[in-house]
């Protein structure tokens, strides 16, 4: 009995050396240096599937998003990138009164510029290059969303939050438009990802606030969701005099502008949608498949119905620069100003002109933009604008709901209609749900 009992005390010390022994060898995985099994781990999320996955939807993403937006999609970036590089086109109030940075537009200046030098400069590759250069930095953007909650949290987590960030609708219809909010926000979720939080090995003061400084350069709203974090970050830095003086000062000095759109605060949103979806205790695959599901069919929707008559219409004018009349074209759009893109999406010398309503700024309280007056009597205008036949234009462009009002201006001088182009299914007061292509008889019937 003693000898089996002394048996039984050394199996149970072995026993215990061994489970301390696997104790130790758990808390050094958790707990290793970047080079160890930790780091592996974040290396390999880097290097796996998700980035491939992530391009190859964005791209894709890209292809599918075929409808308008917001005017500042083209006349904040494109336009201004078309004019710097062709010495053609329109620049807007904010361009003529130098309240806009070209940090922004010099990207797309930089890519029309490259396509230049390659005798490239076809008008779909103007149009289709910048917005698959947005499709990659988003591809990007997604794949460090992921390595940042993986390295915090676990893989599952991080999968769930991924999982969430593709399924987003808005994200989708926005993260390859070239919008100022769109780099804005790319931006955003860069720097989140160098954010030095607790226990994170990734955090850098310096690139998170260099990359802040940049989106703000690019849109000074973007400093509305970084100031709880950079408030914070203060409160626990060491050397506050040196975070002030060398990084807090210069980001703080940045003009701010407007305040938009929240779109950039939707990386945080993912985050905190992809934990909860994790920590489902029932129903998580339901739940997985609903937002599928419901974000799918607004998701594609949105991209490629609703809006899109903005940008089809511009395939009608692209055929005029194809014909000798070109020089004998003039297209008037009469659609609610900056509704379609310009020069960028035509990349023609063609005499274009649209309703322009730039604010005022000597402090004429009796001020009244042009698009203002045109729609307060489109037929008197008309009338007024275009009193000799001379002065008429060869192609008119409008909404459908401004068609009966100019009818008899539209019969007298002479137009036809040539093209019906669907807009929307939801018409608001001057927008229509179809855009109408009119075409003077007597001066372009060759057309």
């Amino acid at each position: 009995m003693e000898a089996a009992g002394g048996l039984l005390a050394r199996a149970r010390g072995r026993a215990r050396r061994t489970e301390a022994v696997r104790l130790r060898k758990r808390r050094s995985v958790l707990y290793s240096a970047p080079g160890g099994a930790a780091g592996q781990r974040g290396a390999g999320a880097a290097g796996g599937p998700a980035p491939l996955l992530a391009l190859a939807l964005r791209t894709l993403n890209c292809f599918l998003v075929q409808t308008s937006f917001v005017p500042d999609e083209y006349w904040q970036s494109l336009e201004v990138a078309h004019r710097m590089v062709f010495n053609y086109g329109y620049l807007t109030w904010e361009w003529a009164n130098g309240l806009r940075g070209y940090s922004y537009p010099l990207i797309f200046a930089s890519i029309y510029k490259a396509l230049q030098l390659l005798a490239k400069d076809d008008v779909q590759l103007l149009i289709w290059v910048p917005r698959l250069a947005q499709a990659v930095l988003a591809a990007f953007a997604d794949v460090k969303l992921y390595s940042l909650v993986r390295h915090l949290e676990n893989t599952e987590t991080a999968k769930c939050v991924y999982f969430c960030q593709l399924c987003s609708w808005f994200t989708w219809y926005s993260c390859t438009r070239t919008l100022t909010n769109t780099m804005e926000t790319l931006l955003t979720i860069f720097a989140l990802s160098y954010y030095p939080i607790k226990g994170s090995k990734m955090g850098s003061s310096c690139k998170y606030l260099a990359l802040i400084a940049l989106a703000i350069v690019i849109r000074p709203t973007a400093v509305i969701p970084w100031i709880p974090l950079v408030f914070s970050h203060f409160l626990q830095e060491q050397r506050k005099a040196d975070l002030i003086l060398h990084n807090c000062i210069p980001v703080g000095m940045l003009s701010h502008k407007e305040f938009r759109f929240i779109y950039p605060v939707l990386p945080f949103c993912m985050v905190f949608c992809g934990y909860s979806l994790k920590h489902l205790k029932a129903w998580k695959k339901s739940a997985a498949s609903f937002l599928l599901l419901s974000n799918l069919l607004p998701a594609l929707y949105t991209g490629l119905i609703h809006q899109r008559g903005s940008l089809d219409v511009m395939n009608h004018i692209q055929q005029l620069c194809n014909t000798s009349y070109q020089s004998q074209a003039f297209v008037f759009i009469m659609m609610p100003c900056h509704s379609t893109p310009f020069y960028s999406h035509v990349h023609c010398p063609l005499k274009m002109r649209f309703l322009q309503c730039p604010p005022d700024l000597t402090g004429n309280d009796s001020y009244v933009d042009e698009a203002d007056v045109f729609y307060s009597n489109p037929l008197g205008w008309l009338n007024k604008e275009f009193y000799n036949d001379t002065l008429l234009p060869s192609h008119l462009i409008f909404f459908s709901v401004l068609e009966q009002e100019i009818s008899s201006f539209l019969a007298l001088r002479g137009y036809e209609k040539t093209a019906t182009v669907f807009h929307t299914h939801v018409p608001q007061g001057r927008v229509g749900s179809h855009i109408y292509v009119y075409r003077k008889k007597t001066e372009m019937n060759h057309t």
